[in-house]
């Protein structure tokens, strides 16, 4: 591994698509002119979070919002981890993240593998398979400084995953996601100190800020954990980018 700076952008997601799309360009200019070299969006950035959301603002890649994370990626000489998007492909939809590199060139696609359905009863049900279809593969890209493995939110709770991507060398494992007000207070942390300890890797997260408005309010607190299982980075629940030296 070489050192590098990573940034996690935790933004603020609101109705309008090409607002979102426009404000994530600017936060990833923002995030290259501190120094970052790889710079994660949060999981949906162009869209509020919810199903009923997905099918409205979701767009075949290439698209309108991916075409701008790969002019970013290009005018800011940076890795661009997109977050997540609603996926349209054919008749069925996927949740997305794309990876950008630094000349702004496509290098892989994850489409998020264990779609979020849960019952907590009297406290949340949420369930993206009413609407989303399951990516079907786990996915790694190279970068100068490392291999990096990609999940979406609720990937991380499956210790398998991260455990073949230390296998196949990963040293680092994104996972853009928007846990919610009863999940992440509970396990967010926790899920992302146990993959790095077990796997000794480093785990990073990228939250859309908290909405209280919203339909669905992500719990925030994007961070960054070592190997030993410590938060070397994090924030609250309101707009920032978290950096971390790795």
């Amino acid at each position: 591994m070489t050192k590098f700076k990573l940034a996690m952008v935790q933004m603020a997601v609101g109705m309008s698509k090409s607002e979102n799309v426009a404000h994530a360009v600017k936060l990833i200019s923002q995030a290259a002119s501190a120094g970052a070299n790889i710079v994660t969006l949060p999981e949906c950035f162009n869209s509020p979070y919810g199903t009923k959301h997905f099918p409205e603002y979701a767009e075949e890649i290439p698209g309108p919002s991916t075409q701008a994370l790969a002019e970013a990626a290009e005018e800011n000489s940076v890795f661009v981890v997109g977050g997540s998007i609603p996926e349209r492909d054919g008749d069925r939809l996927f949740n997305t993240c794309t990876v950008f590199d630094p000349r702004g060139e496509l290098v892989t696609k994850h489409r998020k593998v264990h779609l979020f359905d849960i019952d907590v009863p009297g406290r949340i049900t949420f369930k993206e398979s009413e609407v989303l279809s399951p990516g079907n593969k786990l996915t790694i890209f190279q970068t100068p400084y490392c291999s990096v493995g990609v999940g979406i939110c609720y990937d991380i709770r499956f210790a398998e995953m991260a455990q073949v991507y230390a296998s196949k060398g990963c040293s680092l494992l994104l996972y853009p996601g928007a846990f919610n007000m009863t999940t992440g207070p509970a396990h967010w942390e926790l899920l992302q100190r146990a993959r790095a300890l077990d796997n000794q890797v480093f785990v990073a997260t990228a939250s859309p800020a908290r909405d209280a408005s919203a339909g669905y309010i992500a719990w925030g607190h994007s961070s960054v954990v070592n190997p030993w299982g410590e938060v070397i980075a994090t924030t609250d629940e309101a707009e920032s980018i978290v950096y971390a030296n790795i």
